[in-house]
């Protein structure tokens, strides 16, 4: 038996305590066996960041919030490497007008829908934390699961698309070996796979690499455009050449703008990384004076973060549209074209020879590759922190391996269905994008509503209704996209319904606490060698209601009159909520000892702390119930959605599944 531990305080007993670990089985998982086991599950538990790199729960190291941007800035950035292609591609000629929209609605939107996620989601769990607080209960599960497919779409594809453009970086250049023509989809399938090796072996110091990375790729990216404006205005009648056919195929300037009103939901990939922005928070160092709820100055910090983001951004995607849009050739641009996916990169061996143009080649490779790295991380942050949580994954989601086995062999598939093609992959790209920020816009205009700020609620309202538009153009304009999220979608809903079935026996809380008068119940009960409990429904509260409980379960269990009894009431909570953080509450009412604990389950929580107390006092203690009425199939279902049902023989399966010895297993009463 593990030592009881002292008696001075409340104590939180971690039910991953090795020293109880030989007796309670938590979750359904043991210590790994074998070695690949162990190797695949080594760091099940770890929040250190060595493998999510700087997505992390827990940041080893902080640091300024300008190298926190690069960060991000390797997903939001390396954008550049495809978005002027795909803008052209998409809008033609009018391709700076839409372009332009993009902007409007990147700093008038965007940045201040995230600027108050920022706010109020700055543990880095982004805007779908604050619709899970916003929606409780089944509803918002059911909500997050489906923006996680969303989630799931946007990170997957980033890493597919981001390694299918490396290829056509590559492929491209002058010096590329011969073997790389006709070999893009190998040679995207070679980059991914390099990427999950990376995420197998540990991944740790994201943040130096992407700062050497963003600032050698926007150096690069600042010498093509200033070179390309230069050129721009050594020979002016590019500028009269593409308004003469602007006007020959739009006629005037009005239907320009509607047009491009139009067309920009396909440039919705420049809006990349917001979500991003706001998930590498915890990495960010902050004030001196910050604290654990209001941390100052590590908000104030991603404000910066996401508004330079945001200016720089803006910046390179108008001038890098006008001057592909002047420069290049519209037929460059479609498939197989010499800018397909690489306009910029077009331009810099034109203008800045092939020596240039190679070193702009790779770096832009180095990005987009590495843009994919940080996509994985974001999968690694995102999936654990929710699913596990829930109850709709296994145990073995929390490890690191096994996840990025299964993301890696993910994009395989996706890479070989969309043939490693950047055009074909945008239209899932900016679905998933599109979502997460529409999802985000919503979050913040029902928190503004709430707080009463009438003002914000309507600005941030319209900015919803801008995205929702924005969103379901893209959908009708590109349905692969939706396509590819439903199948996300329903994969992550058909996992976690059976996962959180085949769970429902197990143990779910996190932790429990028993309160200082709990403690001494307990332990006054176990001087005499003996600890009964007796379940109660919480009803009235009346002495009427105890005094009755306890006579008929003296009677119908024969519990002799001298032995001393406690009552232990399980208050409701959000029957959603999987693992909880638990705290046993001692109280007397009319004269009996009651123990109280809230949670949205009641056998597992009986569970969890019938096995707290054998662990607290070293006795094995013996609860009582009364049969539950009903249909034990309708039980069943309740139990599964509402926590409660037949409440007995659960507890008692429970334990049977926690606790294999029989003899430490605390005894279950049914009358």
């Amino acid at each position: 038996m593990p030592h009881p531990h002292p008696t001075s305080d409340p104590v939180p007993i971690d039910i991953h305590d090795p020293h109880i670990a030989h007796h309670v089985v938590v979750d359904g998982e043991q210590r790994p066996n074998g070695r690949i086991r162990h190797w695949l599950l080594q760091g099940l538990v770890d929040q250190s960041g060595r493998y999510q790199g700087s997505y992390s729960a827990t940041a080893e190291k902080t640091h300024s919030w300008w190298r926190v941007m690069c960060l991000t800035g390797v997903d939001y950035f390396s954008t550049l490497g495809y978005q002027p292609a795909i803008a052209a591609l998409a809008a033609g000629l009018l391709s700076p007008f839409a372009t332009i929209v993009l902007i409007l609605l990147t700093l008038f939107g965007a940045l201040p829908v995230y600027r108050r996620v920022a706010r109020e989601s700055f543990k880095g769990e982004g805007s779908i934390a604050m619709l899970e607080r916003l929606l409780p209960w089944w509803g918002g599960k059911l909500f997050v699961l489906v923006l996680l497919g969303f989630a799931a779409t946007d990170f997957m594809i980033t890493i597919t698309l981001s390694a299918a453009d490396a290829t056509a970086h590559a492929i491209e250049n002058p010096f590329a070996p011969a073997f790389f023509h006709g070999n893009q989809i190998v040679i995207t399938l070679v980059l991914i796979a390099l990427l999950g090796a990376v995420f197998i072996r540990g991944f740790k110091e994201a943040i130096g690499i992407a700062t050497v990375l963003v600032a050698v790729y926007l150096a690069l990216n600042a010498v093509v455009v200033a070179v390309s404006i230069g050129h721009v205005f050594e020979n002016t009648v590019v500028v009269t050449d593409w308004w003469a056919a602007l006007n020959a195929q739009h006629g005037n300037p009005l239907v320009m703008v509607g047009i491009s009103l139009i067309v920009f939901p396909k440039l919705a990939l420049g809006l990349s990384g917001f979500e991003t922005g706001v998930a590498v928070m915890p990495q960010i160092t902050g004030a001196k004076t910050d604290t654990p709820q209001n941390p100052k100055g590590r908000i104030r910090g991603t404000m910066r973060l996401l508004t330079t983001a945001a200016l720089i951004m803006s910046a390179f995607l108008i001038t890098s549209s006008f001057v592909t849009t002047l420069l290049i050739p519209q037929s460059e641009f479609q498939p197989g074209g010499a800018a397909n996916g690489r306009a910029l990169a077009y331009l810099a061996h034109e203008y800045l020879g092939p020596t240039f143009g190679t070193i702009y080649d790779i770096s832009t490779i180095a990005i987009l590759w590495f843009a994919g790295a940080s996509a994985m991380a974001g999968l690694l942050n995102l999936v654990p922190r929710y699913l596990p949580r829930y109850g709709m994954a296994p145990q073995w989601v929390r490890a690191v391996r096994p996840l990025v086995l299964v993301f890696t062999g993910i994009a395989f598939l996706i890479t070989l269905v969309f043939q490693a093609s950047v055009d074909a992959q945008g239209g899932a790209y900016a679905t998933g994008v599109l979502v997460l920020i529409t999802s985000a816009s919503v979050a913040v205009t029902l928190s503004a509503r709430r707080q009463h700020q009438k003002k914000r609620t309507i600005g941030f309202g319209i900015v919803s209704v801008v995205f929702l538009y924005t969103t379901v153009a893209n959908v009708f304009e590109r349905p692969d996209g939706v396509r590819i999220a439903a199948l996300f979608i329903l994969t992550i809903l058909v996992v976690s319904l059976v996962s959180r079935v085949q769970r429902s026996f197990q143990l779910r809380a996190t932790s429990v606490t028993l309160d200082e008068s709990a403690l001494a119940f307990l332990r006054a009960d176990a001087e005499h060698g003996h600890i009964h409990l007796i379940a109660n429904e919480p009803d009235d509260g009346s002495a009427i209601e105890y005094r009755a409980k306890n006579t008929e379960e003296r009677h119908d269990s024969h519990i002799p009159t001298s032995t001393k009894i406690i009552f232990i009431e399980v208050y409701p909570a959000d029957s959603s909520n999987f693992e909880e953080d638990l705290v046993v509450r001692g109280v007397m009412k009319h004269g009996y000892r009651v123990l109280e604990v809230r949670s949205g389950n009641v056998p597992n929580t009986l569970a969890v702390v019938l096995l707290t107390i054998r662990d607290e006092t070293s006795i094995v203690p013996e609860i009582y119930f009364e049969w539950t009425e009903g249909n034990p199939l309708s039980n069943m279902l309740r139990f599964l959605i509402t926590g409660g049902g037949e409440v007995a023989p659960v507890t008692r399966e429970v334990l049977r599944e926690a606790e294999k010895n029989v003899k430490l297993r605390p005894a279950v009463h049914v009358s």
